[in-house]
């Protein structure tokens, strides 16, 4: 079975082409950013940094969470990639975005978004998790927002991408009953910053005029500044995280959070030379997929693990 991209969508540049079954669905799930999957893990950092699942099948309700922010992303890359079609079939990679290039109907994904949207919030309610719907619902809130209004205001706009790291925290700790530490949020927010400033800087070196064009707010940004509350993030990351090991309750784990503070320096000294290239490999990818990095990341895991281990 299949469907011929309507009128309207060749009209708005896209290339005529039949839409199969098969392609709908490749299409349909490629617009939900498989890659970006893993960064709803972070639903688990409240637990991991308290040492308890919290209430009964704690686990169980963070996966829970896990899926609704993933749903809630997948609901805000549906209505971006409708909202930005212009923009990303002037871009030399998003315009091979599924929407961009003809192969998901506009409509299609609106309805798609909506869907996605209604399990996200319905999820907290599943688990008797209040608090978890209304963090997603926030973090949807905040993402539309954004798409049709604060996207194009400078600094503001990366708080609100950064804010969406943060509210996945906090829908996991909403969603398992472990309060998140102050320390530990902190660093969790700083983290999420300094992605958002990188995903910047990385954008501006390597379009230069071409990121203005599908970036209008790229105007109001310098490279060098840029780089610069990088480091500074990254600087005041470390502090914090020190900090929160310091203040461990446990003897036994305080020397092994602290110890992982030593691969953590060495991951954000990788991840500033790795965003320093001229590249146009998305962020995330320096992230998930540099051994250098990957191994600075497990030594940071195993450290951590073991400090929760000898609690």
């Amino acid at each position: 079975m299949t469907t011929q991209t309507s009128a309207a969508e060749v009209a708005g540049g896209a290339t005529p082409r039949q839409v199969t079954v098969s392609g709908w669905l490749s299409g349909a799930i490629r617009t939900t950013r498989p890659r970006q999957w893993p960064k709803n893990l972070l639903v688990f950092a409240a637990p991991l940094a308290g040492h308890t699942f919290g209430r009964p099948n704690g686990l169980v309700h963070g996966i829970v969470a896990a899926c609704a922010f993933a749903c809630a992303s997948a609901a805000v890359y549906f209505v971006n990639d409708v909202a930005d079609v212009e923009r990303d079939r002037a871009h030399p990679t998003k315009r091979n975005r599924p929407i961009a290039a003809g192969e998901l109907p506009r409509a299609h994904a609106l309805a798609l978004a909506g869907v996605a949207a209604a399990v996200a919030v319905a999820a907290g309610f599943a688990i008797s998790a209040p608090l978890l719907a209304a963090a997603v619902a926030g973090y949807l809130a905040i993402s539309f927002l954004y798409s049709m209004v604060l996207k194009h205001v400078p600094v503001i706009e990366v708080l609100f991408v950064a804010s969406g790291f943060l509210l996945r925290v906090l829908g996991g700790a909403a969603a398992t009953h472990v309060p998140p530490s102050g320390w530990f949020l902190l660093v969790c927010s700083l983290g999420a910053l300094g992605v958002a400033v990188a995903k910047r800087y990385t954008e501006l070196i390597t379009l230069g005029a071409d990121a203005l064009r599908t970036r209008p707010v790229m105007r109001s940004y310098r490279p060098a500044v840029l780089r610069l509350a990088q480091y500074a993030i990254g600087a005041l990351m470390i502090v914090c995280y020190v900090l929160w090991a310091h203040g461990e309750s446990s003897s036994s784990a305080k020397p092994w959070h602290l110890a992982s503070a030593i691969p953590l320096v060495a991951a954000l000294y990788r991840f500033a030379v790795l965003t320093g290239r001229h590249t146009i490999r998305p962020v995330e990818d320096m992230i998930t997929r540099d051994g250098v990095m990957l191994a600075c990341e497990v030594s940071w895991l195993a450290l951590f693990a073991t400090g929760l281990y000898v609690a």
